[in-house]
């Protein structure tokens, strides 16, 4: 009995090392599997680790906005505070340079950093609020860096005589000094009702006086028409933007109380059709940068539009071959905008579009949880998307500062 007792008290604590010692892979066979169909999914909480064979972590999963993996990829990084090339950013929000000259002093020193040499608010404005930002840019020592568009009150509309008068206003505000009309809001289309409570669509013929003073004037409009596709689509699992769905929920336009995201293509489309003599600027591409054969198509149907690139940017980024190719194919239809105005987040615009860089981050992980590359555009199609677009759309920017 002593001899077994000796004999136990060298092989247990043996054993017990052996056994917390056994690598991943073999003591991870001891933990429940499920057996999958060919193309079926595993259960919820599993993943595959074997072909058709599914098995749950060992630790809880952490949840979506806690996981931030550190990159081991060792590649370069490329500096982009500045543009190549001075810039036009057609797509900016400041409230309508609602803090008048100081706002427009404020914001210099960011534009300098940037190399942004005019700054467009695209902020809806008309009437008084039109010509309160227009003479704070005339009183600003800063006035050659600054424009801004007119806007559309559409408070009224499907009234008798509305769309006289708002095309009597926006005749006085593009006469007063604005350089284009815009940014038309998300609203339109989506949301916006007329005096009978039906929808008013994109098409309707009665704005047709809105575009044809537009057209008169010379001047693009810049509108926003829709939202990004993936907003139209169920909150699930498999839609790539479900963390921006579930912290915004206004942007769920999902379900039989929205219009649907086709619906608003065919009226946009309708739109640019029965006007071809109006010039149209698609904000955020026409949100048909996930789909670049249908974003040419339409610039191919439809040659007086043109896009703008605010808040899309995780578009091209993550397809830096193809959405080069379109660039450089239609480097004469495309214009910088940034949307809100952030500074800290041109630079990743610049980098995209100027460098070769490889694999870094999206400035939001709700819009974009995958890696970004460079498009390294050539300096001919750079200094069209930055600043040669916009100086031939809007006769009323200024010339000052531009490379001859």
């Amino acid at each position: 009995m002593d001899h077994l007792r000796s004999l136990l008290s060298i092989l247990v604590p043996t054993l017990v090392l052996a056994f917390a010692t056994l690598p991943a892979p073999l003591t991870a066979q001891f933990r429940e599997t499920v057996e999958i169909e060919p193309g079926e999914r595993c259960p919820t909480g599993m993943t595959e680790i074997r072909p058709q064979r599914c098995m749950a972590p060992e630790f809880e999963p952490p949840f979506i906005t806690d996981y931030h993996p550190r990159s081991m990829l060792v590649t370069e990084e490329t500096a982009t505070p500045r543009a190549k090339f001075p810039v036009v950013d057609v797509h900016g929000h400041t409230r309508g340079f609602a803090g008048g000259v100081s706002t427009l002093n404020e914001m210099i020193g960011h534009l300098d950093d940037l190399n942004i040499q005019v700054y467009i608010s695209a902020d809806n404005v008309t009437g008084d609020r039109l010509r309160q930002a227009l003479d704070a840019i005339e009183a600003s020592p800063h006035s050659e860096r600054f424009r801004v568009m007119a806007g559309i009150e559409f408070d009224g509309v499907g009234t008798p005589g509305w769309a006289e008068r708002a095309a009597r206003q926006l005749d006085e505000d593009l006469s007063a000094g604005a350089v284009a009309l815009g940014e038309v809001s998300k609203s339109f289309g989506m949301t916006l009702r007329k005096a009978d409570g039906s929808r008013l669509r994109v098409d309707d013929p009665e704005l047709d006086p809105i575009w044809e003073t537009v057209a008169r004037h010379d001047v693009p409009a810049f509108i926003h028409t829709a939202e990004p596709p993936a907003f139209f689509e169920p909150l699930d699992l498999e839609n790539e933007r479900w963390l921006e769905l579930a912290l915004f929920p206004n942007r769920r336009k999902y379900g039989p109380d929205n219009v649907s995201f086709e619906q608003l293509m065919e009226e946009r489309n309708n739109l640019f059709r029965r006007h071809p003599e109006t010039t149209f600027i698609a904000a955020h591409f026409g949100w048909h940068g996930n789909d670049l054969e249908r974003a040419g198509a339409l610039l191919d149907e439809f040659p007086n539009v043109y896009y703008e690139v605010g808040a899309v940017l995780y578009e091209f980024g993550r397809q830096p071959r193809a959405a080069r190719e379109f660039f450089i194919e239609y480097q004469d239809r495309i214009l910088f905008g940034k949307d809100s105005f952030q500074p800290s987040e041109y630079p990743y615009f610049y980098r995209v579009f100027e460098t070769t860089d490889e694999y870094f981050d999206y400035y939001r992980d709700y819009h974009a949880f995958w890696k970004m590359y460079g498009m390294n555009l050539p300096d001919d199609v750079l200094r069209k998307l930055y600043y040669e677009n916009a100086l031939r759309l809007m006769d009323g920017l200024p010339r000052e500062g531009f490379p001859e």
